[in-house]
């Protein structure tokens, strides 16, 4: 492959080759690199994306409580679930969207 010949070097606009006062960027004044590690797709996800409309004294209860609200929400609805307090059917008066 042959090598490109016509290529010159970019034109500087200044008589200067460092500002003084704008050095260029070295390694020791960036610092160590920052490794975020995230928790990353699930193996096998077992949750499913939802939204759920909760009255605001109800939501305000559990975010009161601290990080990991939402995980509180869920042991919540699985232990009512489990003992039988949910009610199958939507109550008389509620409307239902249509599928």
């Amino acid at each position: 492959m042959k090598r490109a010949t016509t290529l010159k070097p970019p034109k500087t606009t200044s008589t200067k080759a460092t500002d003084p006062d704008n050095p260029p960027w070295r390694e020791e004044m960036l610092g160590p690199p920052v490794v975020r590690r995230g928790r990353g797709p699930q193996k096998a996800p077992t949750k499913v994306l939802t939204t759920v409309r909760l009255d605001a004294d109800v939501l305000e209860y559990f975010r009161a409580s601290g990080r990991g609200f939402q995980t509180r929400i869920n042991e919540a609805l699985r232990n009512a679930k489990e003992h039988g307090q949910v009610r199958s059917a939507a109550s008389p008066g509620a409307k239902r969207r249509p599928r």
